[in-house]
């Protein structure tokens, strides 16, 4: 017998006044999936976020996440969620970090052993020692976050509203933190929802995305079916052994130097011209690429216009 769904939706809506951050959602999210939600600002994703956490009351349809309401705001269900927003405190602005820990561990009612294991490892993972003695206010943005996410796993949810929440971290902690959350999926079975603008984040953390544009579903599937499905074209490089080989008839040349050059060419006809520069020229080195992750996502928005 398979587990039911984590979060289910049936075209829920959130209108305000007359305009709709969301309109009519439909998904299903299977328990223990990482998935990102992907769309400009102001596409819906974080109303999307608010309504499912339980913060905002949908205008219509329908939302279960663990079998719950979210916007009925069950002790049990808040008690196995959790929601991290970039731009909103769950810490406490004038007092230590530490006491805003202390104070989730009681509401939360932890057992002082786990709450004190967790705590140990989330100092370690994301380099917490100096900044748990600190107010809230004397943090960066990039301290801030970090002590976020901390106080928003301590008691272990089962599902994880993240939204951006590497913003204003370095491209080190940025690593981190998706490592982190790819070892807390595995270890607890906890389902994730992401949203993102760094597309490491998407590329590291999502099989499947969501992609959202004025508050409507514009592709739901895996990341790679995406970029089969919005990639026109794909980008073939070459390193010579020859600088002053003559590279016209293969395709668009998009950058030449003496020992490399680059070519866009349609998918179609990839693997033929891949095929022809490797019998004709004497090639060092070769790789048949995508087009960067920002540049599908661009083009999903382009064909909904």
């Amino acid at each position: 017998m398979t587990d039911p769904p984590s979060i289910r939706i049936d075209r829920l809506t959130k209108a305000f006044d007359t305009v709709f951050a969301a309109s009519e959602l439909s998904m299903t999210v299977e328990a223990g999936q990482i998935f990102c939600f992907l769309g400009p600002n102001g596409a819906g994703k974080t109303t999307t976020l608010e309504m499912l956490s339980g913060l905002l009351h949908p205008s219509g349809g329908t939302a279960t996440v663990l079998g719950h309401t979210p916007f009925q705001r069950e002790k049990d269900y808040l008690r196995q969620i959790t929601l991290v927003m970039g731009q909103r405190n769950q810490l406490v602005w004038d007092i230590p970090v530490v006491d805003s820990f202390e104070r989730n561990r009681a509401i939360y009612r932890m057992d002082a052993g786990e709450y004190h294991k967790m705590l140990d490892e989330m100092t370690d993972l994301l380099d917490l020692g100096d900044l748990l003695q600190k107010p809230t206010r004397n943090l960066s943005l990039g301290e801030r976050m970090k002590c976020e996410i901390a106080v928003s796993l301590l008691h272990k949810p089962q599902v994880l509203f993240l939204d951006e929440p590497t913003i204003g971290l370095d491209v080190t902690m940025q690593r981190k933190l998706r490592e982190f959350i790819t070892q807390y999926n595995q270890q607890t079975g906890a389902t994730v929802l992401l949203t993102s603008h760094y597309m490491a984040d998407v590329q590291a953390l999502c099989k499947r995305v969501i992609v959202i544009h004025h508050g409507s579903i514009l592709f739901d599937g895996y990341l790679d079916h995406l970029v089969q499905r919005f990639t026109a074209h794909k980008t073939i490089s070459i390193k010579l052994s020859d600088p002053l080989v003559d590279l016209s008839g293969y395709g668009e040349l998009i950058t030449r130097s003496e020992e490399q050059a680059a070519f866009r060419i349609p998918n179609r006809e990839a693997a033929n011209v891949t095929s022809r520069l490797l019998r004709d020229l004497d090639i060092v080195d070769l790789t048949v690429e995508d087009p960067p992750i920002e540049e599908i996502i661009e083009s999903v928005f382009n064909q909904s216009a």
